[in-house]
């Protein structure tokens, strides 16, 4: 394996001639024909510039592709996705490497928040309950006064022989010394 710099890797890559090459995709809508047509024929990156890396040729393939790419959700447009996804798994022109999970926390006052590979802007759906994320607030949040009461007494414990040294030399007798 021998590597190549950006420039290198492109231009094998648009003249079909590298053999092993690690690139990923991110979808622009979440539909299965944002991920399938990676695998059209007529989009290969050799012959018309497309976005086919692997200028994957399968007729069958092509062919269910151009019937569902306008269809409009349902059966019989599924029934042809694990059809085409079948193919797929047969001729295998990727090896799929990569499967990110993520794990996400949220309070319970949080709704409408579907975290999720393809949108990474779902701030603007989220809804808060205020009223029960103050009573979790309230609850969580109690403030804890024992530390204060605590350096008041170690302050005081602190200070005390001083104050004590310092009362026992204002009362002391003083003795004249002559000279």
């Amino acid at each position: 394996v021998r590597s190549s710099d950006f420039n290198r890797f492109q231009d094998k890559i648009r003249k079909g001639t590298a053999q092993l090459f690690f690139l990923g995709w991110n979808a622009d809508y979440p539909d299965a024909e944002n991920f399938l047509f990676l695998f059209y024929g007529p989009q290969s990156r050799t012959n018309k510039a497309g976005e086919n890396a692997a200028n994957y040729q399968n007729a069958e393939f092509d062919r269910l592709f151009e019937s569902m790419q306008a269809m409009p959700n349902g059966a019989q447009r599924q029934e042809i996705i694990d059809r085409m996804i079948a193919i797929l798994r047969e001729d295998a022109p990727w090896v799929y490497l990569l499967y990110p999970k993520d794990y996400t926390l949220a309070h319970g006052w949080v709704y409408n928040r579907k975290p999720n590979k393809m949108a990474n802007n779902g701030l603007k759906y989220q809804r808060i309950d205020a009223q029960a994320r103050e009573q979790k607030r309230a609850q969580w949040n109690r403030p804890v006064v024992w530390p204060i009461a605590a350096g008041v007494v170690a302050l005081v414990l602190a200070l005390l022989p001083a104050l004590r040294s310092y009362r026992r030399r204002e009362r002391a007798v003083g003795t004249l010394n002559s000279a």
